[in-house]
């Protein structure tokens, strides 16, 4: 006699089995904490992008391990913001992914790349014999601009704005059958970053025209769209300590400025910013351009950008 409960169950289990399987997303790698995210954002409900650079690690000097080689090597499509940030993936990318879609986010059509200030305290800077003077905001051509851009472009969420339609083409484009899922998820992210620069620029007015020094030159992108402007940094090279003559040198523009605040960063010692902070009475805050200490996924950026807002006010505050 046929068991009850399996007839009962019968059409369920059928149906389990015949069902059209679901519609596979590609796979798909992502440098930088805040890049992913919002490709993370705009694969939401499809699938999820694996991070290159996790944690607290910085692009700036990043090492490959054969893990990270590996995911590359997986990768149908890979996302990074361009060879003025992750510089190791210059080469290793044609080679491990030579078969994978790359999109280099300072690429991208409309976004806006703002000129390096060479010097640590933003002296303006000369190339020898080349008369060569940026405006503030001043677009490049993108033959130019992989040379000394300023690569921290996801600092200004209306870049963040064009890189997740270009995110969303590019999935669409690998992706077809999930089109649908890509534009609604960027059509919700565009109108999510539109909100979030109206109240940063709003939380961030009694933060304007206040000095203060920022570990290194990584908000420039941040300072432009929402006008305010770090008198300098501390090191033109984060991967590199400023020596004694540098920090009294540093100690002494500190001090003539009257900076309120100096912030240090997660990724790097804050022994250098305590050290100039000695006799000056600034305070010390804390920016974050990666999201290091902030859960990976789709919310990380708009925390990130909430975060770097929160910290400036607070620090800036009378």
């Amino acid at each position: 006699m046929p068991n009850k409960v399996l007839c009962a169950l019968a059409p369920a289990i059928a149906a389990l089995f015949s069902a059209t399987p679901a519609l596979a997303a590609p796979q798909v790698v992502a440098t930088i904490k805040p890049l992913h995210s919002l490709v993370s954002g705009v694969m939401e409900g499809v699938g999820e992008p694996l991070l290159l650079i996790e944690g607290a690690a910085s692009p700036h000097g990043f090492s490959m391990r054969p893990s990270d080689a590996a995911k590359l090597e997986s990768a149908e499509i890979v996302f990074w913001i361009g060879e003025g940030m992750e510089t190791f993936l210059a080469g290793p990318l044609d080679t491990l992914a030579s078969d994978a879609t790359q999109v280099e986010m300072m690429a991208v059509e409309g976004i806006s790349i703002l000129p390096l200030r060479e010097g640590g305290l933003f002296e303006p800077h000369s190339h020898g014999d080349e008369d060569h003077a940026h405006g503030e905001g001043e677009a490049h051509d993108h033959d130019h601009h992989h040379e000394h851009g300023d690569a921290h472009i996801w600092l200004d969420p209306q870049n963040a704005r064009l890189m997740v339609a270009a995110i969303a083409d590019a999935l669409i484009a690998a992706d077809p059958d999930n089109a649908e899922a890509y534009n609604a998820n960027g059509q919700e992210l565009a109108a999510r970053l539109d909100q979030l620069q109206q109240e940063i620029d709003a939380q961030i007015a009694p933060a304007r025209g206040k000095p203060f020094f920022v570990f290194h030159d990584a908000y420039h992108a941040f300072e432009n769209r929402f006008d305010i402007e770090a008198t300098g940094s501390f090191t033109v090279n984060p991967e590199v300590s400023p020596g004694a003559g540098r920090l009294t040198e540093i100690q002494g523009v500190v001090a003539e400025t009257g900076a309120a605040c100096l912030f240090a960063e997660p990724q790097f010692s804050p022994q250098v910013i305590e050290t100039v902070a000695e006799g000056t009475g600034a305070r010390i805050g804390t920016l974050d351009p990666l999201g290091a200490e902030i859960a990976d996924g789709p919310d990380l950026y708009f925390t990130l950008i909430e975060t770097m807002a929160t910290s400036l006010t607070d620090c800036l505050a009378d």
